[in-house]
């Protein structure tokens, strides 16, 4: 669409409410009407039947007292429901608990979030020693073996994007980079990595792909358990049965990953 469309179907009301909903939401905190204003580049007046009706909608909470406002839970709520997480973490659960059961060590689903990993699901193991990773924990992308699952298996532009923000990434070396290039290559060709915890000494890692590289929604597959533990498993058992609930949670997904 031109210019001159865009200026046809403008409607400039609509507009306010997007910029006053972008603007709230990218500030994190609550702001009065001409804090407001000033942030979209309107005058006070001119948004004050948008905030008016967006707090009438639901979408705006106003604070009786600070006159100030943030954005509502409904927002939060309707991205919910377009959002395939929810989706992922509903399928990927019931089978990381089977892994959990056959292996005896806990496991956890990883995705990108703002530029670092999330943790968005786990599945305890009944073992009386295991490493337990809360859901919500976030990670160094670079640093973490999940992280760098997400990151090998996402498509250039989106890799790129999330180096350039790393500030371990920017202090490196152009021979260290290429080298780290080299690494995330070899990920993505294997579908999987293995070893030492970067982060935390004495766990050992075994983590892959969920879903397809440079897919539009993809996740890490993440075992941790102590070194000494890891020493005495199957190895063979551990990573081929962690292997197959990664394809069978990739193939329960469907169109998502």
């Amino acid at each position: 669409m031109n210019k001159m469309e865009e200026k046809k179907y403008s409607v400039p009301a609509l507009d306010k409410g997007f910029d006053i909903l972008e603007y709230l939401v990218e500030q994190k905190k609550p702001l009065s009407q001409s804090e407001i204003a000033k942030g979209i580049g309107r005058k006070p007046n001119d948004i004050y039947r948008v905030l008016v009706n967006l707090e009438a909608r639901g979408y705006l909470n106003k604070d009786n007292a600070s006159g100030r406002y943030q954005v509502a839970f409904k927002l939060y709520n309707l991205s919910r429901n377009i959002s395939p997480i929810d989706e992922v973490r509903q399928c990927a659960l019931p089978l990381m608990e089977d892994l959990a059961v056959s292996i005896g060590q806990s496991c956890h689903l990883a995705m990108l979030y703002q530029s670092q990993t999330m943790v968005m699901v786990q599945a305890r193991s009944h073992s009386p020693i295991s490493i337990n990773i809360n859901e919500g924990c976030l990670f160094s992308t670079l640093q973490s073996t999940s992280g760098k699952v997400l990151l090998a298996n996402s498509n250039q532009a989106v890799q790129q994007m999330l180096l350039n923000r790393d500030d371990d990434f920017n202090s490196m070396s152009k021979t260290q980079q290429q080298s780290l290039y080299n690494e995330l290559n070899d990920i993505k060709h294997c579908g999987f990595i293995s070893g030492e915890n970067q982060l935390s000494h004495g766990i050992y890692e075994f983590s892959t792909l969920v879903g397809q590289p440079d897919g539009k929604v993809i996740a890490a597959l993440t075992v941790s358990s102590l070194q000494s533990i890891w020493d005495k498993s199957d190895i063979t058992f551990l990573t081929d049965t962690t292997l197959d609930t990664a394809r069978l949670i990739t193939q329960q997904l469907g169109n998502y990953p």
